[in-house]
């Protein structure tokens, strides 16, 4: 089973912002080739950010969930998330209305795309 693991420190976040870019209505995916040489096969290293311009905590966590729940079923497509590569995946406030089948259309788009 994969894991998710979030990155801890703030130039792994600054090393990943300089590398590719996606950007929908409903999230922005920054990606980067893993650069940490002990990371473990079975973890996918993907940190999802929230601005608190987006609204308040109940908000911001709840597309967060969303975004983490679409990734996970994500992962248990062959195939569909590289795991070669660390993500960021900021969200933005439209995803909040959406349903999770238009948000799980998008993430894959963005994903083939990074490969």
């Amino acid at each position: 089973m994969v894991k998710l693991e979030s990155l801890k420190k703030s130039n792994h976040f600054k090393l990943i912002l300089k590398e590719k870019k996606l950007h929908t209505d409903f999230f922005s995916v920054f990606a980067a080739k893993n650069f940490l040489k002990n990371t473990n096969i079975n973890n996918l290293r993907i940190s999802f950010v929230m601005k608190k311009k987006i609204g308040n905590a109940v908000k911001r966590n709840k597309i967060r969930r969303k975004l983490k729940a679409i990734v996970i079923k994500l992962l248990k497509i062959k195939g569909a998330i590289n795991k070669d590569y660390t993500y960021i995946v900021f969200g933005k406030s439209k995803a909040y209305e959406e349903k999770s089948s238009v948000l799980q259309l998008a993430m894959i788009k963005c994903f083939k795309k990074i490969k």
